[in-house]
């Protein structure tokens, strides 16, 4: 059993989870100044309210939307795949249909409560309708202050950067340069694209197998799934499946020496790119973490070339890793960083933020109808500050180390769950076929079925799609963290008895 800090267990069925031990729960509370998410009316068993909660105002209502329950949610859903695309996702695997949500719970139309571990594909820091986004929110409507401004200054837009550059690693901040993008992350890796090789001269790109930087074409063609493309693919150092066999810091070595190979070989075919793009933590290429000690390695190969290097920090940015940014654990300060997801505090806005020396632009060289979103602006403020004065980065850290824990101990009883790896809040399983060791895409999908009918939503990633993955909200409580997990462990034997 996953135990709380009060020595109560919380478990939905199914195998043993491991327990904390007192000193580790009690390191992983959050700080006494932070409100614990408000639980919806008759929440679901594994979010008891803390003193905080119960004092904390009631969720706002939801403007009425005809009427509710099984029959009105199915309404909606097959309205919804008879007039949307057949690009649907997340509708397609996640048949719920939100009415009203706080913190890690979502309500659906049918009645339903859920425990989020999706959060928006990592957009929500602080959990859906956090008070402290409501606020800044209500606060720019009640002002009247425009709400579209295309890039024209405003006390919204200063406020933002401010907080926004305080937080930057310092080596960037102290000389750095802000882009305001369209409002979704392949944007802005588009923009990191385009300036980067708009300072160089060059054209050619670093990429790494596994990678996910957007759906836009630019950002498509330095993703793992790209066909044909003006980018050169290197490894992506791994454990489980490791590209040259070894896994550990052999790996770790041979894919560095493999990089700085190709770079020096005059016959390699690769001539000196125009940058290279690198995520710190693998997202939905199945949660790898890249180790510290070799993306430093990647940061003096490119510095020692003049090869401009990008962070993609869309989902591993404002805390998720256990430190404010991905990169922030290896000690690399990189030329640009791409932003996105939290920093909008789950309203849409992307930036890239870079050294100077790199803004070769003209003015109109690179734009975007809807950067100017003060909404955004002003939630994505918030977030930051509340995620930097509550320490919630750390708070990730030690409770994502915990929950990597448990798991890793249930895997010891589940011979499906092939790995489990992860950094922070930021978490996946990989799940196999235990008799050959191969990807179980069919087991994958089964359980986040099975998670999804005891009321928690989960996603899938990776190769293919066998990772069960975990991106809960920051501000996720010891009693949130142990009923996730109890739901998962529940779900995980009663998908392999499927047919």
């Amino acid at each position: 059993m996953f135990e709380t800090q009060s020595g109560r267990g919380i478990r939905a069925g199914g195998p043993t989870v491991v327990a904390l031990t007192e000193p580790a729960a009690a390191a992983a509370q959050i700080p006494p100044q932070v409100p614990q998410p408000v639980p919806l009316q008759g929440q679901a068993e594994g979010q008891a309210a803390g003193p905080a909660e119960r004092q904390a105002p009631s969720p706002p209502q939801v403007p009425a939307q005809g009427s509710r329950g099984p029959a009105a949610a199915e309404g909606i859903l097959r309205r919804q795949a008879l007039r949307e695309s057949a690009a649907r996702t997340y509708a397609r695997s996640l048949p719920v249909v939100p009415v009203r949500a706080r913190g890690l719970t979502i309500e659906g139309a049918d009645g339903r409560r859920y425990l989020d571990c999706l959060s928006g594909a990592g957009t929500l820091a602080l959990g859906h309708n956090h008070p402290v986004v409501l606020e800044a929110i209500r606060g720019v409507l009640d002002s009247g202050a425009p709400l579209h401004v295309l890039d024209l200054a405003t006390p919204v837009k200063d406020a933002f950067t401010t907080e926004l550059f305080a937080n930057l690693p310092a080596g960037l901040a102290a000389d750095a340069r802000v882009q305001f993008c369209g409002p979704a992350g392949t944007d802005a890796v588009e923009a990191a694209l385009k300036l980067v090789r708009a300072a160089t001269g060059r054209s050619g790109l670093l990429a790494f197998a596994g990678a996910y930087h957007g759906m836009t074409a630019g950002a498509m063609e330095a993703s793992g799934g790209a066909t044909d493309v003006r980018v050169t693919r290197l490894p992506y150092p791994q454990d489980y499946r490791c590209p040259f066999g070894v896994g550990g810091p052999e790996g770790e070595r041979i894919a560095a020496h493999w990089t700085e190979s190709l770079l020096d070989d005059p016959k390699s075919g690769v001539p000196v790119p125009a940058g290279m793009i690198v995520e710190p933590v693998q997202g939905e290429g199945g949660v790898h973490p890249a180790p510290d000690a070799w993306l430093r390695r990647m940061r003096e190969i490119t510095a020692a070339r003049g090869i401009p290097l990008i962070a993609d920090e869309v989902q591993t940015g404002v805390g998720r890793t256990g430190a404010f940014w991905g990169v922030d654990h290896a000690g690399v300060v990189p030329d640009v960083m791409v932003l996105s997801k939290a920093i909008g505090g789950s309203l849409p806005l992307a930036v890239i933020v870079y050294r100077a020396e790199l803004d070769v632009w003209t003015p109109g060289a690179h734009a975007g109808t809807f950067r100017g979103n003060q909404l955004a602006m002003a939630a994505g403020t918030a977030t930051l500050a509340y995620v930097r004065r509550n320490g919630l980065a750390e708070r990730a850290a030690v409770l994502g180390e915990r929950m990597l824990a448990a798991l890793r101990g249930l895997a010891a009883d589940q011979p499906c769950i092939g790995d489990v790896r992860g950094r922070g809040l930021m978490i996946g399983l990989e799940l196999i076929d235990p008799a050959t060791g191969a990807a179980a895409p069919a087991l994958a999908a089964a359980v986040r079925q099975a998670c999804l009918d005891r009321g928690l939503i989960v996603e899938l990633g990776g190769r293919h799609s066998s990772v069960v993955r975990l991106l809960p909200p920051l501000t996720l409580t010891d009693e949130q963290a142990a009923a996730v997990l109890d739901r998962l462990a529940d779900a995980l034997p009663a998908a392999s008895r499927r047919p």
